[in-house]
């Protein structure tokens, strides 16, 4: 009997702390896709799609290009709507054009003021207005794209091109 109980006993204790250890480890499933940088006389401007595929809604913390913290202030997001799929690469975009209230490839775009929250699921796309370290110099050089969270860092890689 008390063989018994002891088996039971660890076979419960293994359990739990497998559906914690599972749980915790299906908290974020981030990818960025479709990054550009594009750069002309006017300034720089970057692209990336964000695509949630974890369990678990996410917060995004901050965006670096390059190794320096973009303000909010320089970020427009778009959520895509569920279901809806973005298959398309992105067009050229302009430094002059992210302003306001942007329509950009059909799509309006709204100006960041804080941390961006993504439903599980779901995709954004950001546009980064003038990252500062990004020059006409750098056309042709590779160029990272961080995203931060609570829990992780996600890296992405880009060269950049001509926007004329």
């Amino acid at each position: 009997m008390l063989l018994a109980f002891s088996i039971l006993l660890s076979g419960v204790a293994i359990y739990y702390s497998l559906n914690i250890v599972s749980v915790r480890l299906q908290t974020e499933d981030v990818r960025l896709t479709k990054q550009e940088i594009w750069v002309n006389s006017s300034g720089a401007v970057g692209a990336v799609m964000i695509q949630n595929l974890g369990g678990k809604d996410l917060l995004i913390d901050k965006i670096e290009v390059r190794g320096v913290e973009q303000a909010w202030t320089t970020v427009w997001f778009f959520r895509v709507a569920e279901g809806t799929s973005v298959s398309d690469a992105f067009n050229v975009t302009h430094y002059d054009n992210l302003t306001g209230s942007p329509t950009i490839d059909g799509r309006q775009y709204t100006q960041g003021s804080s941390d961006l929250p993504l439903s599980s699921g779901r995709d954004m796309i950001l546009y980064i207005k003038g990252p500062d370290n990004v020059q006409v110099q750098d056309i042709g050089t590779t160029i990272s794209i961080s995203l931060f969270t609570m829990n992780a860092q996600y890296i992405t890689e880009c060269n950049v091109k001509s926007a004329t």
